[in-house]
């Protein structure tokens, strides 16, 4: 089942892409197939397909609201199973990494399950409605 649950990832998560690039407080999605992806033409020289697992740099927000925002999340689990079926949503701290971080919002990563995108939409709609207070 791996070939089709893996369609289904990334199909979804194209879907919860376009969605939160519309969204104001969002300053970049991290996705390789994307082509404005700092990491876009590695993709394309190395791989031929993608996944469920993106990342989402915010604009300036502080700790309290991030915190409302992932908080206000009601469907995605959090955690770092990348892989499984459920759709799980981590903040990242891409300041502890090795390299420096070149964004200076918060970011989370999310990886797209097998949910339905409309469901998965509406429960980032909760959050973000959080995070705006």
């Amino acid at each position: 089942s791996m070939a089709a649950r893996l369609a289904q990832h990334t199909a979804t998560a194209w879907k919860l892409i376009e969605w939160l690039q519309a969204q104001p407080e969002v300053a970049r999605v991290l996705y390789p197939p994307l082509p404005t992806d700092p990491g876009h033409a590695l993709w394309r020289r190395d791989m031929s397909g993608a996944s469920g697992l993106f990342g989402v740099v915010l604009k300036a927000v502080d700790e309290a609201r991030f915190v409302a925002f992932i908080d206000g999340l009601q469907l995605f689990g959090r955690g770092y199973s990348w892989g499984g079926f459920e759709s799980l949503l981590i903040a990242s701290f891409p300041e502890r990494a090795v390299t420096p971080n070149p964004y200076t919002g918060r970011l989370f990563r999310v990886h797209a399950g097998l949910e339905d995108p409309r469901d998965l939409i509406a429960d980032l709609e909760r959050g973000f409605a959080a995070l705006r207070g």
